[in-house]
């Protein structure tokens, strides 16, 4: 991956899209248990009447690939900070990445493939993928407000301007 200065306009969209949609999904997954139940119980297809959550899902994987390919392509800048602040930030955003196709593909098992035992790992792997990007975010803002540097300035100004 090459290293940048900062993001281009499609990186910024797409991290923006990526974490509203994964709120939006976290915040529609209620009573996903009782309307797996009842898919199966039916004998449903997968994508019949599928909920907003399973929607939101496979946009966020779908979108992830993107993100993923041209984070590949158009590269990424390098984290700043002092060498143990570089390697959480690195790290940290290897787990964000993991965790981006962790939680729709463990989500497509449970509700494509049926299998339920999945869904408790589903749900565990969403919670613990906000609580990462909650810190992701947290720690961005505290880096820029100590470090006085364009940390987050880099997620909102495109380099490609």
């Amino acid at each position: 991956m090459t290293p940048t200065t900062g993001y281009t306009r499609l990186q910024i969209a797409l991290h923006w899209t990526i974490a509203t949609l994964v709120v939006a999904a976290w915040l529609a997954s209620e009573d996903m248990d009782d309307v797996l139940e009842a898919r199966l119980d039916a004998d449903l297809a997968p994508l019949a009447g599928a909920p907003l959550h399973v929607w939101l899902g496979i946009s966020v994987l779908l979108l992830a690939v993107i993100r993923l390919v041209v984070r590949l392509r158009s590269g990424a800048p390098e984290p700043t900070g002092s060498p143990p602040v570089q390697l959480a930030a690195h790290w940290g955003h290897r787990l964000l990445y993991l965790l981006m196709f962790a939680v729709p593909l463990s989500g497509m098992l449970t509700w494509g493939a049926g299998i339920e035992d999945m869904g408790d790992l589903h749900e565990l792997a969403a919670n613990g993928f906000l609580l990462v990007a909650l810190g992701h975010a947290l720690a961005a803002i505290l880096h820029s407000a100590m470090a006085g540097d364009s940390t987050m300035s880099r997620m909102f100004t495109p380099r490609d301007r």
